[in-house]
């Protein structure tokens, strides 16, 4: 909840800096105002507190680098099965490549 808050005010931050312009209070202010967000003082000085001394570049590696140790819902367990799972895979394919085989029965299409 909170990241969702504070997603206007960093959309803003980064629209602001892509323009060139260094980011402020005023101006992150003045972008939501532009487009009829109501703004909560608290969280744009909150966004600035946060995001002082740093630049775009090193929040998005440090992003990165926090989105890397999300795990992504099964990742161990595919982990653990992926070698069965390669077997199983290359034995269908054996089947398949078999039953291709016997589909024509001897004569090609341009015999």
């Amino acid at each position: 909840m909170i990241l969702q808050q504070m997603s206007k005010y960093l959309a803003a931050y980064l629209l602001l800096n892509a323009a060139g312009a260094s980011p402020s209070a005023d101006s992150i202010t003045s972008v939501l105002s532009s487009v009829g967000i109501e703004v909560e003082e608290e969280q744009v000085s909150a966004l600035l507190t946060a995001l002082e001394g740093k630049t775009v570049a090193e929040l998005i590696a440090e992003g990165q680098e926090k989105l890397a140790s999300v795990p992504t819902g099964g990742a161990g367990a595919a982990a653990a099965s992926s070698g069965a799972a390669v077997e199983e895979a290359a034995a269908e394919e054996v089947e398949e490549e078999k039953e291709e085989s016997d589909d024509d029965m001897g004569f090609g299409l341009f015999d």
